[in-house]
C-alpha cells in the first residue's frame, strides 16, 4: 500500500498580506489580518494540539515583529517556523539587492526567536535569483512553485523559454520542491473582497470534497505522496473554515495517512 503524507501548512501573514495585496489598505483590511492572529492562529494551534499533530507555518518578518507572542506559541507548541519574507512583496517586483535585504531581514526577525528556518515560500512567486538564494542560504526544501501535486522534485535554475523559442533546460538545485496547487489554497476559495471583487463564498462542503477527493486519489495512486495543504489563519480561523480543517483531519486520520512537518518530509527524501 502507498505511504501517504500530509503537510499541514499556514501562512500566517496577519497585517503584511494586505500591504501587497494591491489597492487602498484601509483599517477594514487590516483587522482581517488582526483577526488571523487573535482568533485563527489560537484555534489553529489548539486544534492541532487537540489531535497531536505537527505543521509547518511560514511566517513573514513582519508579523514576527507585529505578533511575538502569538509567534512564540506557534514555536512553544513544536510545529516548524519557516521563512516567508520580511514584508510579502513579491520578490518579483525587486532587485536582487532588495530582495537580499528582505530576505535577510526575514532572518533577522525569526532569529530573535531562536528560529533557523530550513524551508521557504515565496510571497507570490519568484524572482529569477530566488532559488540561488535559497541555496546560499542553506534552505532544504522550497514550496513555492506548482510543477507538480504529489511528487517533491527538484526544481530548475535558469530555464529560459519564450515564445520565440522552445525551453532550454536549467540545472537541477540542491533543495527540494515541496509543490501545492491552488485547489488546496484555503485562500483560494474563501477570501472575499470588494476591490477587486472576489466572491470567496465557497461551501465548506465544496472544498472539502476536492481535498477529500485528491488525498483518496493520492493515497490510491501515487506511492510516498504527499499533499500539501495551504491555509492561512484569517482565512480558516473562521468557524466553517475550522470544521472543514477538522472534518479533512480526520478523513485523513480515518484513511491511515501520517501528519508530518515539511521540513520532516524534505529530511527524509
Amino acid at each position: 500500500m502507498p505511504n501517504s503524507t500530509i503537510c499541514l501548512s499556514f501562512d500566517f501573514d496577519a497585517y503584511s498580506v494586505w500591504y501587497s495585496n494591491g489597492g487602498l489598505v484601509t483599517p477594514n483590511m487590516l483587522q482581517r489580518g488582526e483577526f488571523g492572529a487573535r482568533h485563527g492562529v489560537p484555534r489553529v494551534l489548539a486544534l492541532l494540539a487537540a489531535y497531536r499533530l505537527p505543521a509547518t507555518f511560514f511566517i513573514p518578518g513582519h508579523t514576527v515583529e507585529s505578533f511575538p507572542d502569538e509567534t512564540a506559541q506557534i514555536i512553544a507548541a513544536g510545529h516548524e517556523v519557516a521563512h516567508h519574507s520580511y514584508a510579502h512583496i513579491d520578490p518579483c517586483s525587486q532587485t536582487l539587492a532588495e530582495e537580499r535585504a528582505d530576505f535577510e531581514c526575514a532572518l533577522a526577525a525569526l532569529g530573535q526567536h531562536g528560529v533557523r528556518p530550513f524551508g521557504y515560500r515565496g510571497p507570490g512567486g519568484h524572482s529569477a535569483h530566488t532559488l540561488e538564494l535559497l541555496e546560499e542560504y542553506g534552505f532544504l526544501y522550497d514550496s513555492s512553485y506548482k510543477g507538480g501535486d504529489f511528487i517533491p522534485y527538484r526544481p530548475r535554475i535558469g530555464d529560459q523559454v519564450s515564445q520565440q523559442q522552445p525551453l532550454v533546460r536549467g540545472r537541477e538545485a540542491r533543495l527540494w520542491e515541496l509543490p501545492t496547487q491552488n485547489e488546496f489554497d484555503d485562500w483560494i476559495h474563501f477570501h472575499f473582497n470588494f476591490e477587486p471583487y472576489r466572491n470567496g463564498t465557497s461551501a465548506p462542503s465544496k472544498v472539502y470534497e476536492l481535498w477529500t477527493t485528491h488525498l483518496r486519489w493520492m493515497d490510491k495512486h501515487v506511492a510516498n505522496g504527499v499533499l500539501t495543504v495551504l491555509m492561512h489563519p484569517q482565512i480558516i480561523g473562521r468557524a466553517h473554515g475550522m470544521q472543514l480543517l477538522e472534518d479533512f483531519i480526520e478523513y485523513g486520520l480515518n484513511l491511515g495517512v501520517r501528519f508530518c512537518t515539511m521540513l520532516d518530509v524534505a529530511k527524509a527524501l
